[in-house]
């Protein structure tokens, strides 16, 4: 503990310097809002002050401020893609706020679609967000990070994280998931990591519960580890939802959708002031689902409240604090699995197991986020964000006792009573300074968490007989013969689950230090960066392990142009691990890295980009059982060395008048690379599971610009992947494996004034699409299917 307490010695020291060398500067403040010929809010625009290092990018909502100005005469360079640059002189007292408004006039036509209402509307995004701490623009960043723009989800009609969210996302797969219930999403080889707002949700490995689309702005996917957001976790990556926030503008929406399944939803999204100043801002969204399946007997109901209030105390300090509460309602979340020991795809595409009777499974998932961003002059800015998280679950899951050759099974339920708690907080600190001709993008933070995570799945109930089996063939979904389950909840779920194993906790610290240089007026970025994380942690009921670990990440970053970047990252992390080793001594936690070389380019202005990247992590230290002791002994081995490494391509943007584009591509190999002497399990060059070796998507809309049918839109969609590794145990008959997925979707959407309507029909080939794998522990084969045609048709209204 001694090094974490030094290192945040340091960090405090800095801290009072900078608040100590802000004090020379000026006082005055610039603030004011960009709009554009249409009287929309312009983000992403640049305003900088000639002669002077200052400047700002405006937010979502055209907002703009430039602080730490001395009393004086200035001329502001205003621009923004496809508009006319305006230079704007302000003349500023002591301690004076200057208020202005510029609206920007269009240069080419063909933009117009660039900027939507209140927003980008765009495939691209420039930046990430601010709870991903790093103040640099994407392209200059030393890695893949790729974002998922609120125009990309509306478009493709994406209702829930888990629905169709990764097509716009290189190499991102789902192999394994229960439905709608969470997420569980892998990329380079591994599951990565689930956080909202900056903070990681994961508490098991059943969660978090997926995100309804109608509190989220966009999502960010940051490829391999990413030390200024997460010391301990799988080195393969991370995604970060982003909720709605407040933008400064009174506006609203209100969408409704019918679709396939009985699906009907409406959402409503609220956005406006509280005070007359704009200092007390809210921003409220509220959603209700009601959804059922292409399997009978199946339904995922769903219903979300979300409200926001962002404060202004002054000029320096903004608070934020932000309410989500999600309820769910669906069907026993076990039923999605199909067994079969003939094979896959062996049953009709709605086949299901789920007798009509079994008691639903209800969760309430209630999170809260404090925030608190305050700049010290201009050139530091310190956050402040706290995050309490509770879920609750109460239901079961379905699970066969035992599969036959001639096409029956016992079927069984299992209870699944569930509770999360996480209480989590982060400190950190940006800076933008020069020294000499040097810049240095600094990040300093401190993260905390404790998560408690308690379950009861010991209790189980058949719902059929010897001599009385459930058919698959001519399946009978009525009153079992067994009867329905009814669990034993009179002691408290916390002694259940510690008398099952079904306990997981984690508590963890970590500080982050890293200084981001550039030279040559910032055409080479060299960054400099180092995590120190401790994590406690326990699972499935043992013992609490300790480990502690820095983790350094060196990147560079080369500007060819104003539009072309290359670049190399090493990054590591690490994953805490219990267990006993056979010889005696402590066990070490898995350690990663991250190889990483990519380059990016924005074309035709910005409007659009590409990124290419190739990478290589290594996975070490991994425990498996000692074949030399017996099976209760619980002593291990290490395992070995584990490789992944692929290439990915990713396209996105406006690519001409009308046209936008999202297209991806990724090969992906994960393999074990060295195996430990007495190891007979795995062998060298086997496949590591869960992952497909080719994945490819694109999405494509062109709207009409001008003419009678102006605002009428054409979108189409596909999905392939190929090579898919099973996520369980391999298939004994090497003819059975997954084939490669291929999925077509199309739709139609026609805007006009403030009312949109879009029509999308998913799987238009009627593909028979499922995921799956082999399970020895019931020498059978499993799989989940994916719906056959189907469509939604939403109508959004903005007032």
């Amino acid at each position: 503990m001694k090094k974490i307490y030094s290192t945040v010695i340091c960090f405090f020291a800095l801290l009072l310097s900078v608040s100590a060398s802000e004090t020379v500067e000026g006082n005055a403040v610039i603030r004011g809002r960009i709009t554009t010929a249409e009287g929309s809010a312009a983000p992403d625009v640049a305003i900088q002050v000639k002669g002077s290092s200052k400047g700002a990018i405006s937010d979502d909502g055209g907002n703009f401020l430039i602080r730490g100005l001395a009393a004086g005469s200035y001329e502001l360079h205003i621009s923004l893609v496809g508009y006319q640059e305006v230079n704007e002189k302000v003349v500023l007292g002591a301690n004076e706020t200057s208020v202005i408004n510029i609206r920007l006039q269009l240069t080419q036509k063909e933009l117009q679609e660039v900027i939507i209402r209140s927003g980008v509307r765009s495939y691209r995004a420039a930046t990430v967000s601010s709870s991903l701490r790093l103040q640099a623009p994407l392209l200059e960043i030393p890695q893949n990070i790729q974002v998922v723009t609120g125009k990309a989800l509306s478009d493709q009609q994406v209702i829930s994280m888990s629905d169709g969210v990764i097509r716009n996302v290189s190499g991102a797969v789902r192999m394994e998931h229960w439905g709608d219930m969470y997420t569980n999403i892998s990329s380079r080889g591994s599951q990565i990591q689930a956080f909202r707002n900056g903070f990681n949700m994961v508490n098991s490995y059943w969660g978090p519960l997926t995100e309804d689309m109608s509190f989220v702005d966009h999502i960010e996917f940051v490829k391999g580890p990413a030390g200024f957001m997460l010391g301990n976790g799988d080195p393969s990556g991370m995604y970060n939802v982003v909720t709605k926030k407040p933008s400064g503008q009174t506006k609203g929406e209100a969408g409704f959708t019918i679709g396939s399944f009985d699906l009907y939803r409406a959402t409503l999204d609220l956005d406006g002031k509280l005070s007359e100043d704009g200092k007390l801002l809210y921003r409220f969204n509220l959603a209700g689902q009601q959804k059922k399946s292409h399997r009978a007997n199946e339904f995922n109901n769903r219903y979300t409240f979300a409200p926001v209030i962002s404060y202004q105390l002054d000029e320096k300090t903004k608070l934020t604090a932000e309410y989500t509460w999600q309820y769910a309602k669906m069907s026993d979340v076990g039923s999605f699995y199909v067994f079969s020991t003939d094979g896959f795809a062996t049953l009709p595409v709605g086949f299901t197991q789920l007798p009509a009777g079994l008691p639903a499974t209800n969760i309430n998932d209630h999170s809260a986020l404090l925030n608190i961003q305050h700049h010290l002059g201009s050139k530091w800015k310190l956050t402040g964000q706290l995050a309490y998280s509770n879920y609750y679950q109460n239901g079961s899951s379905m699970w066969p006792n035992a599969v036959n050759t001639n096409g029956t099974m016992i079927r069984a339920v299992g209870s699944w009573e569930a509770k999360s708690t996480m209480t989590m907080g982060q400190f950190f600190l940006n800076g933008d300074v020069t020294t000499g001709t040097v810049r240095h993008r600094i990040l300093g933070g401190i993260d905390v968490a404790n998560k408690e995570y308690f379950a009861d799945w010991g209790q189980s109930h058949a719902l059929d007989t010897v001599g009385a089996e459930f058919d698959t063939r001519n399946p009978y979904l009525g009153t079992p013969v067994n009867g329905y389950p009814h669990f034993d909840y009179s002691t408290p779920l916390e002694q259940r689950a510690t008398a099952i194993g079904g306990t997981m906790a984690l508590r963890n610290t970590g500080v982050y230090l890293q200084d981001e240089l550039g030279f040559f007026e910032n055409r080479i970025r060299l960054t400099l960066a180092a995590r120190y994380t401790t994590v406690t942690q326990s699972e499935w009921g043992g013992a609490p392990t300790t480990a502690d670990r820095f983790t350094p990440r060196i990147g560079l970053s080369f500007s060819l142009d104003k539009q072309t970047t290359v670049y190399g990252l090493f990054d590591e992390a690490f994953i805490p691990q219990a267990g006993k080793l056979a010889g005696g001594g402590k066990v070490k936690p898995i350690t990663g890295s991250n190889l990483e070389f990519g380059i990016k380019h924005d074309w035709a202005g910005g409007r659009w980009n590409t990124g290419l990247s190739v990478y290589r992590i290594l996975k070490n230290n991994e425990l498996t059982a000692d074949p030399f002791s017996a099976p209760t002994s619980g002593l291990s081995i290490v395992m070995g060395q584990k490789k992944a490494q692929g290439v990915e391509f990713d396209l996105k943007g406006h690519i001409a008048k009308g046209l936008d584009l999202v297209a991806n591509y990724a090969y992906t190999d994960s393999k074990v690379t060295k195996v430990a002497a007495g190891v007979t399990s795995i062998k060298v060059g086997d496949v590591v599971p869960g992952y497909a070796t080719h994945t490819a998507n694109a999405w494509i809309t062109y709207r009409l610009q001008d003419g009678a049918l102006k605002g009428l839109g054409f979108s189409a969609g596909y999905m392939f992947l190929d090579g898919r590794n099973t996520f369980w145990d391999v298939s004994p008959d090497p003819a059975k494996v997954l084939p490669a997925y291929h999925k077509v979707d199309a739709g139609l959407s026609y805007e006009k004034d403030k009312m949109t309507i879009s029509l999308n029909v998913f799987n238009v080939m009627n593909k028979y699409l499922y995921s799956g794998s082999y399970y020895a522990w019931l020498s059978a084969y499993n799989w989940q299917t994916d719906p056959p045609r189907n469509l939604r048709l939403g109508v959004n209204f903005r007032f």
